[in-house]
């Protein structure tokens, strides 16, 4: 249905990387989820009352709190589409990644409360009115609940999307709730028994557990969250591959929503180059980058003294100290500068995060190597984590 939708009304629906077409997509979803979960809880809780079942009730409930997550998955796919203005100079994009925190915070809430009506049915259980109409409700409710975790599933992948992905996990934690709710009114059919209440608090768990699986999703990327090894990878070969560039570091992919990075790198270049050589390299990179990646882009060239000997000794002595404390060290921006009568040897140096060394030792370590060489340097280390 959501295909043949998605052919119908939105244009250009295979553009899955396009803004309007994931936006399009969000709404179509976010509505299709709400008019479903709606259908879902009138039907269960009809059922759930005529048989007098908690869990059944309760699976009702989760349904009309997925529709409202729906609705807040729409709402915030419009915000997210929203362009930048003055006050958000980046974008709305993470308002998707906020409708997503929302949705996961939803399913948690609506756990907890199944949760304590259950524990109340364990300690105080009701007779169970079996009825074909609840088997028939709650059959039809986990073939819906599956074709709602197919197409989120399907479109979230496509689109990347973090509700859609949230919506799919939660619409399969359904689809075992409702099974589990059919499996209480079964057991007290044939053998007499109401675990009614426990199986609500089986539910309680499995929807919790959907609820924290989904908020990860979403609060990920809202804190910053590392990018991709193949996208970094990517940019930095890229960058290489253009003539004099001799280096690339502090490379940074800053998200601001689906397709909408801002990248920002340090690019090496020879300094014998001149300003205008090295500024007509930076702008070139930048705009294929820029259209390669939908980003902004942002280069600072760094320049660096491949013929004077001095400067490559110690590049040599300052890697082999690195190395010694990890394999993945590395430097940049290594000068050597005069002033008032006394020279200044200025690098920084880029190690992982997580070494048992501390950062002064490193320190330490560099300088005893380097006054080793030549006393008459002084030293000025910067030390930099490896993110990439």
């Amino acid at each position: 249905m959501i295909g043949l939708l998605a052919k119908a009304f939105i244009k250009n629906h295979t553009e899955y990387s396009s803004p309007e077409v994931r936006t399009a997509y969000g709404l179509l979803t976010g509505i299709t989820g709400i008019v479903l979960n709606f259908l879902l809880f009138a039907g269960k809780l009809i059922a759930g009352l005529v048989a007098s079942s908690v869990s059944v009730i309760a699976d009702a409930f989760n349904n009309l709190s997925d529709a409202g997550s729906s609705l807040v998955s729409a709402v915030g796919y419009r915000i997210a589409a929203m362009p930048a203005d003055s006050e958000h100079p980046y974008g709305h994009g993470r308002a998707e990644y906020i409708a997503g925190f929302v949705v996961s915070a939803s399913i948690i809430f609506t756990a907890l409360g199944i949760g304590k009506e259950s524990v109340e049915k364990i300690f105080s259980p009701e007779e169970l009115i079996v009825s074909p109409l609840s088997f028939a409700v709650l059959g039809a409710s986990v073939l819906v609940k599956l074709y709602i975790f197919a197409y989120n599933r399907k479109y979230g992948r496509l689109i990347d999307s973090a509700p859609m992905k949230a919506a799919a996990t939660d619409s399969l934690s359904d689809c075992i709730t409702t099974l589990s709710a059919v499996a209480a009114i079964i057991v007290y059919a044939v053998w007499n028994i109401n675990i009614d209440g426990y199986i609500g608090l089986f539910i309680t768990f499995v929807i919790l557990k959907a609820g924290i699986e989904a908020a990860k999703i979403s609060i990920t990327p809202l804190l910053g969250q590392k990018a991709d090894d193949e996208l970094i990878e990517g940019i930095r070969n890229d960058v290489l591959a253009h003539e004099g560039v001799i280096g690339v570091h502090d490379l940074a992919v800053h998200n601001y929503g689906v397709n909408r990075n801002i990248i920002s790198l340090h690019a090496e270049l020879p300094a014998s180059m001149s300003f205008t050589e090295a500024h007509d390299i930076a702008d070139i990179i930048e705009n294929e980058l820029s259209g390669k990646y939908s980003a902004s882009v942002l280069i600072h060239t760094d320049p660096v003294n491949v013929d004077d000997i001095e400067e490559v000794k110690c590049r040599e002595i300052v890697m082999s100290v690195l190395k010694e404390i990890d394999e993945s060290a590395g430097i940049h921006d290594l000068r050597i500068t005069e002033r008032s009568g006394k020279r200044y040897l200025a690098f920084d140096a880029e190690v992982p995060f997580g070494l048992k060394i501390s950062d002064d030792e490193i320190k330490k370590r560099l300088c005893d190597k380097i006054a080793g060489y030549d006393s008459t340097l002084i030293t000025n280390i910067e030390i930099d984590k490896k993110i990439y």
